[in-house]
Protein backbone atom coordinates (compact mmCIF):
# COMPACT_ATOMS: atom_id res chain seq x y z
CA UNK A 1 0.00 0.00 0.00
CA UNK A 2 1.27 3.44 -0.91
CA UNK A 3 2.05 5.41 2.18
CA UNK A 4 -0.42 7.98 2.44
CA UNK A 5 -0.35 11.11 5.31
CA UNK A 6 -2.01 13.88 5.53
CA UNK A 7 -0.33 16.71 7.76
CA UNK A 8 -2.83 18.50 10.13
CA UNK A 9 -2.39 21.79 10.48
CA UNK A 10 -0.40 22.81 7.88
CA UNK A 11 -0.81 26.32 7.08
CA UNK A 12 -1.02 27.26 11.17
CA UNK A 13 2.45 25.40 11.57
CA UNK A 14 4.52 27.30 8.79
CA UNK A 15 3.34 30.25 9.85
CA UNK A 16 4.72 29.28 13.24
CA UNK A 17 7.81 27.36 12.38
CA UNK A 18 8.91 30.51 9.99
CA UNK A 19 10.62 27.35 8.61
CA UNK A 20 12.94 25.38 10.67
CA UNK A 21 13.72 22.18 11.52
CA UNK A 22 11.36 18.87 12.48
CA UNK A 23 10.58 16.58 15.15
CA UNK A 24 8.40 13.60 14.47
CA UNK A 25 8.21 12.95 10.28
CA UNK A 26 5.44 10.91 9.55
CA UNK A 27 4.65 11.66 5.53
CA UNK A 28 7.11 14.42 5.48
CA UNK A 29 4.31 16.58 4.27
CA UNK A 30 4.95 19.15 7.35
CA UNK A 31 8.90 18.47 6.57
CA UNK A 32 8.46 19.00 2.71
CA UNK A 33 6.46 22.21 3.42
CA UNK A 34 9.53 23.43 5.99
CA UNK A 35 12.02 22.88 3.48
CA UNK A 36 10.00 24.25 0.49
CA UNK A 37 9.47 27.75 2.18
CA UNK A 38 13.37 27.47 2.95
CA UNK A 39 14.04 27.74 -0.60
CA UNK A 40 15.63 24.15 -0.02
CA UNK A 41 18.44 25.48 2.33
CA UNK A 42 17.30 24.12 5.57
CA UNK A 43 18.76 21.18 7.22
CA UNK A 44 15.86 19.19 8.16
CA UNK A 45 16.48 15.94 10.68
CA UNK A 46 12.93 13.59 10.65
CA UNK A 47 12.58 11.02 13.29
CA UNK A 48 9.82 8.55 13.00
CA UNK A 49 9.50 5.24 14.34
CA UNK A 50 7.54 3.14 11.27
CA UNK A 51 10.04 2.31 8.84
CA UNK A 52 7.00 2.38 6.05
CA UNK A 53 7.31 6.63 6.62
CA UNK A 54 11.57 6.54 7.00
CA UNK A 55 11.05 4.96 3.21
CA UNK A 56 8.20 7.12 1.97
CA UNK A 57 9.35 9.96 3.57
CA UNK A 58 13.38 9.81 2.36
CA UNK A 59 11.78 9.06 -1.34
CA UNK A 60 9.49 12.01 -1.47
CA UNK A 61 12.02 14.33 -0.18
CA UNK A 62 15.60 13.04 -1.86
CA UNK A 63 15.58 16.32 -3.70
CA UNK A 64 16.31 18.23 -0.78
CA UNK A 65 20.04 17.84 0.36
CA UNK A 66 19.83 18.91 4.09
CA UNK A 67 17.02 16.30 4.67
CA UNK A 68 18.39 13.41 6.90
CA UNK A 69 15.60 10.30 8.04
CA UNK A 70 16.50 9.02 11.26
CA UNK A 71 14.60 5.38 12.32
CA UNK A 72 14.03 5.88 16.10
CA UNK A 73 11.92 7.18 18.69
CA UNK A 74 11.76 10.84 19.12
CA UNK A 75 12.16 10.37 22.96
CA UNK A 76 15.27 9.36 22.26
CA UNK A 77 16.35 13.23 20.66
CA UNK A 78 19.02 13.40 22.58
CA UNK A 79 20.72 10.56 21.21
CA UNK A 80 19.74 10.36 18.11
CA UNK A 81 20.30 13.87 16.72
CA UNK A 82 24.03 13.25 18.96
CA UNK A 83 25.07 10.47 16.88
CA UNK A 84 23.75 12.32 13.79
CA UNK A 85 26.03 15.04 14.36
CA UNK A 86 22.89 17.37 14.76
CA UNK A 87 23.73 21.29 15.62
CA UNK A 88 21.47 22.93 17.78
CA UNK A 89 18.26 23.24 16.60
CA UNK A 90 16.49 26.56 15.90
CA UNK A 91 12.97 24.75 15.93
CA UNK A 92 11.45 21.50 16.21
CA UNK A 93 7.85 20.01 15.51
CA UNK A 94 6.47 16.97 17.25
CA UNK A 95 3.64 15.45 15.42
CA UNK A 96 2.23 12.77 17.90
CA UNK A 97 -0.21 10.46 17.34
CA UNK A 98 -1.16 8.24 14.94
CA UNK A 99 -0.34 8.82 10.99
CA UNK A 100 -3.09 8.30 8.06
CA UNK A 101 -1.05 5.60 7.21
CA UNK A 102 -1.37 3.51 10.01
CA UNK A 103 -5.08 3.58 10.49
CA UNK A 104 -5.84 3.11 6.43
CA UNK A 105 -3.38 0.25 6.06
CA UNK A 106 -5.87 -2.55 8.28
CA UNK A 107 -3.00 -5.31 8.66
CA UNK A 108 -1.28 -2.94 11.28
CA UNK A 109 -3.70 -3.15 13.35
CA UNK A 110 -4.81 0.09 14.48
CA UNK A 111 -8.37 0.70 12.99
CA UNK A 112 -11.66 -1.01 14.46
CA UNK A 113 -13.12 -1.03 11.34
CA UNK A 114 -11.12 -3.61 9.79
CA UNK A 115 -10.69 -7.03 10.85
CA UNK A 116 -6.87 -7.66 10.85
CA UNK A 117 -3.80 -8.93 13.37
CA UNK A 118 -3.56 -6.99 16.48
CA UNK A 119 -0.23 -4.92 16.17
CA UNK A 120 -0.50 -1.37 16.67
CA UNK A 121 3.45 -1.26 16.63
CA UNK A 122 4.43 2.14 15.50
CA UNK A 123 7.64 0.53 14.83
CA UNK A 124 7.51 -2.89 13.85
CA UNK A 125 10.67 -4.18 14.06
CA UNK A 126 10.86 -4.06 17.69
CA UNK A 127 8.66 -4.75 21.20
CA UNK A 128 5.31 -6.54 21.73
CA UNK A 129 2.46 -6.36 19.20
CA UNK A 130 -1.02 -6.10 20.76
CA UNK A 131 -1.75 -9.34 20.53
CA UNK A 132 1.10 -10.05 22.77
CA UNK A 133 0.65 -7.16 25.27
CA UNK A 134 -3.09 -8.89 25.90
CA UNK A 135 -1.96 -12.02 25.90
CA UNK A 136 0.06 -11.26 28.84
CA UNK A 137 -1.88 -8.31 31.06
CA UNK A 138 -3.51 -8.60 34.01
CA UNK A 139 -7.53 -8.28 34.07
CA UNK A 140 -7.05 -5.45 36.54
CA UNK A 141 -3.67 -4.09 34.98
CA UNK A 142 -5.92 -4.30 31.66
CA UNK A 143 -8.58 -2.03 33.48
CA UNK A 144 -6.19 0.56 34.39
CA UNK A 145 -4.89 1.28 30.81
CA UNK A 146 -8.67 1.76 29.83
CA UNK A 147 -9.56 3.91 32.54
CA UNK A 148 -5.73 6.05 32.31
CA UNK A 149 -5.06 5.59 28.77
CA UNK A 150 -8.58 5.68 27.06
CA UNK A 151 -10.83 7.42 29.77
CA UNK A 152 -12.93 4.61 29.32
CA UNK A 153 -16.39 4.84 31.93
CA UNK A 154 -17.06 1.26 30.91
CA UNK A 155 -13.46 0.11 32.14
CA UNK A 156 -14.37 -2.50 34.80
CA UNK A 157 -17.03 -3.93 32.49
CA UNK A 158 -14.80 -4.22 29.44
CA UNK A 159 -11.82 -5.88 31.54
CA UNK A 160 -14.15 -8.51 33.19
CA UNK A 161 -15.68 -9.61 29.67
CA UNK A 162 -12.33 -9.37 28.49
CA UNK A 163 -11.03 -11.98 30.75
CA UNK A 164 -13.66 -13.90 30.06
CA UNK A 165 -13.25 -14.25 26.51
CA UNK A 166 -9.87 -14.47 26.84
CA UNK A 167 -10.08 -17.41 28.81
CA UNK A 168 -11.95 -18.97 25.87
CA UNK A 169 -9.53 -18.16 23.22
CA UNK A 170 -6.99 -15.42 22.91
CA UNK A 171 -7.59 -12.00 21.82
CA UNK A 172 -5.39 -12.08 18.43
CA UNK A 173 -7.64 -9.75 15.92
CA UNK A 174 -9.26 -6.16 15.80
CA UNK A 175 -12.26 -7.90 15.40
CA UNK A 176 -11.71 -9.95 18.78
CA UNK A 177 -10.93 -6.87 21.01
CA UNK A 178 -14.49 -5.20 19.00
CA UNK A 179 -16.17 -8.14 20.07
CA UNK A 180 -15.00 -7.71 23.91
CA UNK A 181 -16.44 -4.04 24.17
CA UNK A 182 -19.32 -5.11 22.02
CA UNK A 183 -20.50 -7.81 24.68
CA UNK A 184 -19.66 -5.36 27.69
CA UNK A 185 -21.33 -2.14 26.79
CA UNK A 186 -25.25 -2.13 26.33
CA UNK A 187 -26.57 -1.75 23.09
CA UNK A 188 -28.47 1.25 23.95
CA UNK A 189 -25.37 2.71 25.07
CA UNK A 190 -23.67 1.97 22.23
CA UNK A 191 -25.99 3.27 19.89
CA UNK A 192 -25.96 6.89 21.51
CA UNK A 193 -21.89 6.69 21.26
CA UNK A 194 -20.65 9.92 19.69
CA UNK A 195 -18.13 7.64 17.49
CA UNK A 196 -17.17 3.84 17.45
CA UNK A 197 -17.42 2.27 20.63
CA UNK A 198 -14.20 0.70 20.85
CA UNK A 199 -12.39 3.63 19.42
CA UNK A 200 -11.40 4.29 23.50
CA UNK A 201 -10.16 1.00 24.00
CA UNK A 202 -8.24 0.97 20.84
CA UNK A 203 -6.61 4.25 22.04
CA UNK A 204 -5.77 2.91 25.44
CA UNK A 205 -4.08 -0.26 23.88
CA UNK A 206 -2.32 1.68 21.78
CA UNK A 207 -0.78 4.27 23.74
CA UNK A 208 0.44 1.13 26.42
CA UNK A 209 2.23 -0.69 23.03
CA UNK A 210 4.16 2.02 22.04
CA UNK A 211 4.71 3.43 25.82
CA UNK A 212 3.28 7.19 24.38
CA UNK A 213 3.18 8.99 27.16
CA UNK A 214 4.96 8.12 30.01
CA UNK A 215 8.22 9.68 28.62
CA UNK A 216 6.71 12.48 26.80
CA UNK A 217 7.34 14.55 29.69
CA UNK A 218 11.25 14.28 29.37
CA UNK A 219 11.29 14.17 25.68
CA UNK A 220 9.95 17.80 25.59
CA UNK A 221 12.14 19.00 27.94
CA UNK A 222 15.05 17.25 25.81
CA UNK A 223 13.89 19.34 22.87
CA UNK A 224 13.80 22.84 25.03
CA UNK A 225 17.40 21.87 25.86
CA UNK A 226 18.40 21.11 22.03
CA UNK A 227 16.56 24.33 20.96
CA UNK A 228 19.57 27.22 20.28
CA UNK A 229 17.03 28.85 20.94
CA UNK A 230 14.07 28.22 18.82
CA UNK A 231 10.58 27.77 19.08
CA UNK A 232 9.07 23.78 19.93
CA UNK A 233 5.26 23.01 18.59
CA UNK A 234 3.43 19.66 19.16
CA UNK A 235 0.68 18.79 17.63
CA UNK A 236 -1.60 16.55 19.79
CA UNK A 237 -4.84 14.39 19.15
CA UNK A 238 -6.06 13.57 22.65
CA UNK A 239 -6.55 15.20 26.34
CA UNK A 240 -4.06 13.24 27.65
CA UNK A 241 -1.29 13.85 25.71
CA UNK A 242 -2.14 17.30 25.17
CA UNK A 243 -2.43 17.60 28.93
CA UNK A 244 1.24 16.73 29.69
CA UNK A 245 2.74 18.94 26.76
CA UNK A 246 0.15 22.00 28.56
CA UNK A 247 1.53 21.43 32.19
CA UNK A 248 5.07 20.94 30.63
CA UNK A 249 4.92 23.64 28.87
CA UNK A 250 3.51 26.01 31.63
CA UNK A 251 6.05 24.51 34.33
CA UNK A 252 8.98 25.26 31.97
CA UNK A 253 7.54 29.24 31.32
CA UNK A 254 7.09 29.51 35.54
CA UNK A 255 9.42 26.70 37.11
CA UNK A 256 9.66 28.68 40.11
CA UNK A 257 8.61 26.41 43.29
CA UNK A 258 9.07 29.05 46.07
CA UNK A 259 5.85 30.00 48.65
CA UNK A 260 3.49 32.04 46.51
CA UNK A 261 3.75 34.30 49.33
CA UNK A 262 7.57 34.56 49.18
CA UNK A 263 8.81 38.23 48.79
CA UNK A 264 11.76 37.33 46.22
CA UNK A 265 12.71 33.86 44.81
CA UNK A 266 14.75 31.55 46.43
CA UNK A 267 14.63 28.64 44.19
CA UNK A 268 16.64 29.80 41.73
CA UNK A 269 15.14 28.28 38.69
CA UNK A 270 13.97 30.55 35.83
CA UNK A 271 12.09 30.87 32.94
CA UNK A 272 13.07 28.66 29.77
CA UNK A 273 10.52 30.70 27.55
CA UNK A 274 7.12 31.37 26.98
CA UNK A 275 4.25 30.00 25.88
CA UNK A 276 2.89 31.33 22.84
CA UNK A 277 -0.23 30.38 20.67
CA UNK A 278 -2.86 30.78 23.73
CA UNK A 279 -4.80 27.63 24.98
CA UNK A 280 -3.54 26.43 21.59
CA UNK A 281 -4.10 26.18 18.04
CA UNK A 282 -6.72 24.57 16.74
CA UNK A 283 -7.97 23.67 13.07
CA UNK A 284 -10.00 25.54 10.75
CA UNK A 285 -13.51 24.47 10.02
CA UNK A 286 -12.73 24.23 6.51
CA UNK A 287 -9.70 21.64 7.43
CA UNK A 288 -12.35 19.42 9.69
CA UNK A 289 -14.84 19.46 6.89
CA UNK A 290 -11.65 18.10 4.44
CA UNK A 291 -10.05 16.01 7.19
CA UNK A 292 -12.31 14.45 9.58
CA UNK A 293 -9.16 13.38 11.68
CA UNK A 294 -7.91 16.83 12.12
CA UNK A 295 -11.05 17.47 14.31
CA UNK A 296 -9.47 16.90 17.45
CA UNK A 297 -5.83 17.88 16.65
CA UNK A 298 -4.51 20.95 18.57
CA UNK A 299 -1.05 22.97 18.12
CA UNK A 300 0.89 23.86 21.08
CA UNK A 301 3.73 26.50 20.97
CA UNK A 302 6.83 26.97 22.84
CA UNK A 303 9.68 29.44 22.31
CA UNK A 304 12.86 28.97 24.14
CA UNK A 305 14.62 32.66 25.93
CA UNK A 306 17.49 33.35 24.33
CA UNK A 307 20.42 33.08 27.05
CA UNK A 308 21.93 36.45 28.68
CA UNK A 309 24.56 37.71 25.74
CA UNK A 310 23.64 36.16 22.95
Amino acid sequence: MEFHHIPVLFDEVMEWMRPRADGTLGGGGHSEGILRLSGGTATLYGIDRDEDAIRAASERLKIYPGFHAIHGNFHDAKALLTAAGAPPLTGALLDLGVSSHQLDEGDRGFSYHEDAPLDMRMDQSTGLTAAEYLAQVTPEEFRRILTDYGEEKWAARIAQIFAEKRAQKPIETTADLVAVVDAAIPKAVRRKDDGHPARRTFQAVRIAVNDELAPLENALRDFVELLAPGGLLVITFHSLEDRIVKNTFRAMQHPCTCPPKAPICTCGKVPLGKVLGGGGVKPSNHEVQENVRARSAKLRIFEKNREEGE
